[in-house]
């Protein structure tokens, strides 16, 4: 392990853990394709002097973002109703009194937040650079243009339609390396008054919890209060707003205005804080989350084992970006999962990234339910249990990780 650049000041950040060699979290994949299955090592790395949490090493973006991407935003309802909420937030919060308002959504994926404004007849741009899931969009009626966001692109917006009232994201921010140019185009975006709204995996839940399944290749960043302070600072742009949000097992939304713009609210110094109780300003807290990491690694296996050595059957229940981590870094293998089952279309039928475990249709999960099954998709636990009650009464046991391994 080494130090490497901050991919946000360049100074000195330092490398405390590696997860080992890991695939595309995306990446699932047919037979005739696993000798070319694309590996990296996924080390991680603090920085002191801007508090990011980041990644070592990165694949290229076209590894990852194409038109293969395996992600849709609007296949849970869960997640529907969020981003309306959200939405809401930026309509009757910052923009209702606005004259022909203008919302800018980076990432906008298959159109599920922008088409909360669409629906309002509120002038709308979505910023998506996978092909397939911008022509979903586009289909939905969400105006949508496949590209990459920087201050080129911000220039060409506000040449064609004025500048923007709101630029909105959604889990998005954090998987992007090169952030300077991001919030640089964003500050050539904004109305003098306009807002930064945006969500991300938050770092404080990440350590409290344990939930290294938020670290994967498209995660850059794990941000803090303190690391996005830091990094709009630089360019003349302050946090107003903070709201922890339950979405991705832990999120954090923040709000941004042009420096002196607007009030800022005391939330945003009760964060700054509660991160400097928790450690998330210093180093050595990230020694402490790697034995955690480490610990979490044994126990699992060891459960997933004792289940195997009794004859039962486990299958993986979802098969999200954040199993990908779990599963190889743990060294789960298709000897402990019999398969995974998951409602995403283009994933059945393929094989999970490293381990290549098969991905089934959610639909014959009810046909052959396993004796047990490992729930990839925590974060929607509540929606899916209820879904699932059937399982449970025909003797089935959920095995969860989050925030403790445990068979319920």
């Amino acid at each position: 392990m080494h130090n490497h650049a901050c991919y946000i000041c360049e100074n000195k950040a330092e490398s405390f853990m590696t997860f080992g060699p890991m695939p595309i979290a995306n990446g699932f994949l047919t037979e005739g394709r696993f000798k070319d299955e694309y590996f990296f090592e996924m080390e991680v790395a603090f920085c002191s002097h801007c508090k990011m949490f980041q990644l070592v090493n990165q694949p290229k973006p076209e590894q990852m973002f194409n038109e293969n991407y395996a992600f849709f935003s609007g296949t849970s309802i869960l997640m529907a109703n969020h981003f309306k909420k959200f939405a809401n937030h930026v309509l009757d919060d910052y923009i209702k009194d606005k004259n022909d308002p203008f919302v800018v959504e980076i990432g906008s994926n298959d159109g599920i937040m922008l088409k909360n404004f669409e629906k309002k007849g509120i002038r709308h741009l979505g910023i998506e650079p996978s092909a397939n899931v911008a022509k979903v969009a586009m289909e939905k009626g969400v105006n949508t243009i496949v590209e990459f966001f920087d201050k080129s692109l911000a220039e060409k917006i506000v040449s064609k339609h004025g500048q923007a009232d709101a630029y909105i994201a959604a889990n998005v921010m954090c998987h992007i390396p090169y952030m300077n140019s991001i919030v640089e185009g964003i500050k050539v975006l904004l109305k003098p008054d306009g807002i930064v709204m945006f969500e991300d995996p938050y770092l404080g839940n990440v350590i409290e919890k344990t939930t290294y399944d938020q670290i994967y290749d498209e995660h850059t960043f794990l941000f803090s209060v303190h690391s996005i302070q830091f990094l709009f600072n630089q360019f003349n742009m302050e946090v107003i707003d903070v709201e922890l949000q339950e979405s991705h097992g832990g999120s954090m939304r923040y709000v941004i205005a042009h420096k002196g713009a607007k009030p800022i609210n005391k939330n945003v110094q009760k964060q700054l804080e509660y991160e400097n109780e928790l450690g998330l300003t210093n180093v050595d807290s990230f020694n402490q989350f790697k034995i955690n990491c480490e610990k979490y690694r044994t126990d699992l296996l060891l459960l997933l084992n004792d289940i195997k050595s009794q004859g039962k059957s486990i299958a993986g229940y979802a098969a999200t970006s954040k199993s990908t981590t779990i599963i190889n870094y743990c060294g789960i293998t298709a000897n402990h999962l019999d398969c995974i089952y998951d409602t995403t279309p283009i994933k059945q039928g393929k094989f999970s990234p490293g381990a290549h475990i098969p991905v089934k249709p959610h639909s014959e999960f009810k046909d052959n339910y396993p004796d047990y099954a490992l729930l990839f998709g925590y974060n929607h636990e509540k929606e899916i249990m209820a879904k699932e009650q059937d399982f449970m009464d025909q003797g089935g046991r959920w095995i969860t990780y989050v925030p403790e391994i445990k068979i319920i």
